[in-house]
């Protein structure tokens, strides 16, 4: 059976964990065949960004149209893109309804604290975006709000599904809900909480792209969103356990996308 294709438009870790190679990762994970559009080229590891050099965008442009000449592509996530007109690029994309089922993972600042993005490129997405997918730091940069609770991350979800995306994912990694970890699922008029038993864990890098990759895999299989973002919590939730006693690197190391310690 021919594999679903899946696109990733997002910048290369050359640590391997987030960005272009941790969705590449994931897509083969779960049976997708994963293709890719690079928009910028970082030196780092699981200590630290150390050097970016953004693609200028025709060269964006010119990976996006080789793709797409070619490949059924089925569902589109954007990571990292950049700078604002790169976010032009994609958007004209999207609007002309060659992006299906795009899932917009707002990459502002790396887990190292490295800024990656600017708040202006991902807002020329987010009306395009079927899902949606900032951690609490991303919400609070594009809400102009604090995002350090649940009930904020409530706010900020439907302040955020309000401007544009049919559905918002506020992930909350960072918040530690009485040993749970708590995300808020809002679109289609409601608003969820999807929990799971917090991992204890430093080797968190490349959370947020893993989980928003998982999520263009399930909707290009045909799940309805809030299906599909359950189940990418789930896989990440398995993928966080299972690298929570490796030893690869000094710092916040990947996450087991493949499942071999568990």
């Amino acid at each position: 059976m021919t594999p679903t294709t899946v696109l990733s438009i997002a910048g290369s870790d050359s640590g391997g964990g987030a960005g272009i190679q941790a969705d590449l990762k994931v897509f083969a994970a779960l049976g997708a065949y994963g293709t890719s559009v690079i928009t910028a080229i970082t030196a780092q590891n699981t200590r630290g960004v150390d050097a970016v050099l953004p693609l200028p965008p025709r060269t964006v442009t010119d990976q996006l149209d080789s793709v797409l000449g070619d490949f059924g592509v089925r569902a589109v996530k954007t990571g990292m893109l950049g700078n604002p007109a790169v976010a032009d690029a994609i958007a004209e994309a999207a609007k002309a309804g060659r992006l299906p089922h795009l899932v917009v993972d707002p990459v502002l600042v790396a887990t190292s604290g490295h800024p990656l993005g600017v708040v202006e490129a991902v807002e020329r997405l987010l009306p395009y975006a079927q899902v949606a997918t900032p951690n609490c730091a991303e919400a609070a940069a594009l809400t102009g709000r604090p995002v350090t609770t649940v009930e904020e991350m409530v706010a900020a979800a439907e302040a955020l599904a309000a401007g544009g995306p049919a559905y918002v994912v506020v992930t909350g990694g960072d918040v530690d809900a009485d040993g749970e970890s708590v995300d808020v699922l809002c679109g289609g008029g409601t608003t969820t909480l999807l929990r799971a038993p917090r991992v204890d864990t430093r080797h968190n890098h490349g959370t947020g792209c893993s989980f928003s990759a998982a999520v263009a895999v399930r909707l290009a299989a045909g799940d309805p969103v809030p299906v599909a973002v359950a189940a990418a919590k789930e896989y990440v939730t398995r993928a966080l356990t299972g690298a929570r006693d490796w030893e690869l690197g000094a710092g916040r190391g990947p996450l087991d996308h493949f499942g071999w310690s568990c």
